[in-house]
Formats: structure tokens, sequence, C-alpha cells
């Protein structure tokens, strides 16, 4: 299995802990919790900000020294959804207490003390349609560039029909070269409908020189230090991610491979 493809650990608790450290880079984290009803979970931030997203089920969240009540509303990712989330601050703490069965993603970078924390979504976030054809894809922005809510943290869901392709035409965010192009780590945390299908993800430069393949699973994590990363759904198979990416400025500039540029 390539380096950069992460399995869960299990599932049920912190199926991932992915950190800088682990990755190998230098900004993005990410953590996801599986639970049941009545289980609880606490951390501290530490040095990053943090975008709590209930990707599925309900939970109560304290957070930053406020109660901010029962979160989350879709049982199935697959609903589509806007998704109930809480960004916090560095130096903050947090704990939840599901109160239906779960899955919460911790999507993590470093925080500057530069915003508050507070809800996102579902108010304010709106499913909409990226690309034509075959590389139709429905995207949920909940803390992208437009979104003034983090001082690192780029996040946003992304739904591939079955038989599509998603970050596609080729793309890469590799280099910091604002405003031609901006240094962007980037983890995929992907889900697959039905859950026993598959998806495909490459990661790759345009000499070759990284060049991976992935067959991905339903709560598998992808890892995009550089390159170009499209994936793609197979016949029958709907594919979900969701993306967090951060570098040294909260811009998304990326350059189209020479061979697909003509396509963007």
């Amino acid at each position: 299995m390539s380096h950069l493809q992460h399995r869960p650990f299990g599932t049920h608790g912190k199926v991932h802990d992915i950190t800088p450290a682990s990755a190998g880079w230098r900004y993005v984290g990410f953590g996801l919790y599986r639970l049941r009803a009545g289980e609880r979970v606490s951390e501290a931030t530490g040095d990053n900000e943090v975008i709590l997203v209930m990707v599925e089920g309900k939970a109560k969240i304290s957070g930053a020294g406020h109660d901010w009540g029962e979160l989350g509303e879709r049982m199935s990712v697959f609903e589509k959804t806007a998704p109930h989330c809480l960004y916090l601050p560095n130096g903050s703490e947090w704990s939840a207490e599901a109160t239906t069965e779960c899955t919460i993603a911790v999507c993590a970078a470093p925080g500057k003390g530069g915003h508050a924390a507070r809800r996102i979504g579902p108010d304010g976030i709106t499913l909409t349609q990226r690309g034509d054809g075959s590389n139709t894809r429905h995207i949920n922005n909940i803390a992208m560039e437009n979104e003034d809510y983090c001082d690192s943290l780029l996040v946003t869901e992304v739904f591939t029909p079955a038989g599509n392709w998603s970050s596609y035409p080729s793309h890469r965010h590799d280099e910091d070269d604002f405003p031609r192009v901006t240094y962007l780590e980037e983890t995929y945390y992907h889900r697959l409908n039905p859950a026993d299908g598959f998806g495909l993800q490459r990661v790759y430069t345009d000499d070759r020189q990284l060049d991976e393949t992935m067959a991905v699973h339903d709560h598998d994590v992808v890892c995009v230090p550089r390159g170009h990363h499209p994936c793609g759904a197979p016949h029958g198979i709907e594919m979900y991610y969701l993306n967090v990416m951060a570098g040294p400025l909260r811009k998304w500039r990326f350059v189209a491979a020479p061979p697909v540029a003509h396509l963007m």
C-alpha cells in the first residue's frame, strides 16, 4: 500500500490520527472519531486551530468555553445535506458526547489567534455543481478562501457521482509562488456508496518522481504532499471526500497539468 494512503485503525473510536510529523509535512492534521451513542471524547487544540465536521450523526459539543448544543443532522453523508461544523481557535479545548452513532472529523492546522470560535453551517452552505459531463461533481464549501473563518484552514466537501472524475483536470498546489500558485498540503477523507465499493486516486508530479495510484475504500485517507491528485468513481459507486488544506498562505491557487490544461 502507498505510504500516502492511510487505512482506518478500526471501526470504532479514534480511527485516524494524522499529524504533520506522521505525514512528513508542516501544516495539516486530520483526525476521525466514530462513536456510539453516549460516548464522550475531548481534546485540546494546542497550537492548532480546528474545524470539527459532523460527517454523520449527532453530538452535543462544548468548546472554547461555550456550550454549542447538539450539532449534526444527516445520518448518512450521502444525504448530501449541508454539514454542521464548529471552528475552534488554537489554545482552546473541546468535548463531544454522541447522541446517536456519529462520525466526527477533526481538521487541524496552525492557529494564530486571529479568529473566534463559531458555528459553521448548515446555514450558508449550499451544494453547488462544478464541472460538467463526466467531470461533474457537487461541492459543500465549509471554509474556503471566501469564508473568512480561519487563520490557516481551507475545508470543503465534494460529492462525485458514479462514473465521474473529480479533482480533475489534474492540478497541483505545491509551490509558494503567489499569485501564480500556493503551497497547500491536503488530505482526502474518502467515503463510498455502497460502502464495500472502491474509488481511485492518483498522486503524481510532472516529472513522475512521485507517481502513486491507489484503490481507496470507505474511510481511507490519502495525503497529498505535492503534485496532481485526481480521483475517479467507478460506474455504480458514488464517492464523497472531505478535503483539508493548509500552507503558509490561506489562498487556493493551482497550476494544471500541461497535458490537460486545455480542459480547465
